[in-house]
């Protein structure tokens, strides 16, 4: 998943940015509205999360500018400003949600996993897909009742292609998914990092799930899918 934030107070930004990495999400980050209007523009991301008060272009009008070029990316507010007013402003500017400072950084996690089920129409805090099931709320993973012990970042490519089950996903959206715009890490990760995958989902003998369609990408079904 890749989140930018839009914040340009360090103190706070540091331990935010920390939080979603953490989660074994890629995480980019803008200090002021021009740079963050570059940014949005710039490259798909699955979440803005989005101060309105910023140097240059204030957040409000970063906001309002993204939503007139058509750009339906989830925005997640975050401010000092708690008056009603400024509420109601934002989310009729386009904000998908609003959390005031200061706030417990599992609140901003917590709001962050809703708005990205939100963004691939998904309710419910758990996947399943056959006998894999992904809690995205504790990020724990059974293949039936087996729990399957995963890095940070294999996790955050398994939770990718749980959203995206039953749906070809490419290398190149893959590998986006797990580096976000870093162009350091090499053409086959991907590849690898489904190695790792499927090693711990069959471990103890479990049908394939995750499958490799030629020159297309990769999927994510139960084994009685075609």
């Amino acid at each position: 998943m890749r989140i930018l934030v839009v914040e340009d107070y360090g103190p706070l930004r540091g331990p935010v940015v920390t939080a979603l990495r953490d989660e074994g999400w890629t995480v980019d980050v803008a200090g002021d509205g021009d740079t963050a209007l570059q940014a949005i523009a710039g490259q798909e991301r699955d979440l803005v999360i989005l101060d309105l008060m910023i140097p240059g272009v204030d957040g409000l009008n970063v906001l309002k500018r993204t939503r007139a070029t058509g750009d339906m990316v989830h925005i997640l507010v975050m401010t000092a400003r708690d008056s009603v007013e400024d509420r109601v402003r934002a989310l009729d500017a386009g904000a998908d949600d609003y959390l005031v400072k200061p706030f417990a950084i599992e609140e901003l996690i917590a709001r962050t996993r809703a708005l990205l089920r939100r963004k691939f129409q998904v309710k419910s805090p758990t996947i399943r897909v056959g006998p894999l099931v992904v809690s995205t709320a504790d990020r724990v993973v059974k293949m039936d009742d087996r729990v399957v012990d995963l890095t940070a970042r294999e996790y955050a490519l398994l939770e990718y292609f749980a959203h995206r089950s039953n749906e070809i996903v490419t290398r190149s959206e893959a590998h986006l998914s797990l580096y976000g715009e870093q162009t350091q890490a090499s053409s086959n990760v991907v590849d690898v990092y489904v190695g790792y995958l499927r090693k711990k989902l069959e471990a103890a003998g479990e049908p394939r799930v995750l499958h490799t369609r030629r020159g297309q990408g990769y999927i994510l079904t139960a084994p009685d899918q075609p």
